[in-house]
């Protein structure tokens, strides 16, 4: 169940989504859109996650417990810091992917809520308003900044950790 809305086009997640909130009575809005796309993101999460915990070292976690560390403590300190890029790398692809969800999004969103997509593509049909061509500037120069700090954060961990050529 974990792995369906991979495979299912995202005009049946909406559609079944929008029929189980009505069949429960639930008013659509923020929270709707939010159980939406956590279901829809959460695959990808999983297969990422799942990805990194295939070449994960148990012996690790035992050797923690057997000096003496409860369970809880650990997950803290030992399993967490080595799967914390793969839970880093799923929610930035599950934040992307919702926020360009649009189809979810128009079936799952009530009259009180509007995401982005969804605002943007009611204002494609009508003349798009300056603020949005300054939203959308904005997200690439975030995202512009956000890869040219990546990389040279890279390249300096890289550089201290090589050896030194004489």
């Amino acid at each position: 169940m974990v792995y369906a809305p991979l495979v299912m086009p995202e005009v049946i997640t909406g559609l079944s989504l929008l029929l189980l909130f009505v069949a429960v009575a639930v008013d659509r809005g923020f929270w709707t859109v939010a159980v939406a796309h956590t279901t829809m993101a959460m695959c990808f999460v999983t297969v990422i996650v799942q990805s990194r915990l295939v070449d994960f070292d148990m012996n690790l976690e035992e050797a923690a417990m057997d000096l003496g560390a409860p369970p809880l403590r650990t997950f803290v300190s030992v399993t967490l810091p080595l799967i914390f890029p793969a839970i880093a790398a799923g929610w930035m692809l599950a934040f992307a992917l919702s926020l360009d969800d649009l189809v979810i999004a128009s079936f799952t969103t009530g009259p009180g809520a509007t995401t982005l997509p969804i605002r943007i593509y009611s204002e494609v049909r009508l003349g798009v308003k300056p603020e949005i061509n300054a939203v959308c500037s904005i997200m690439i120069a975030v995202v512009g900044i956000a890869v040219i700090a990546a990389s040279l954060f890279a390249k300096l961990t890289g550089a201290r950790g090589a050896p030194v050529r004489v």
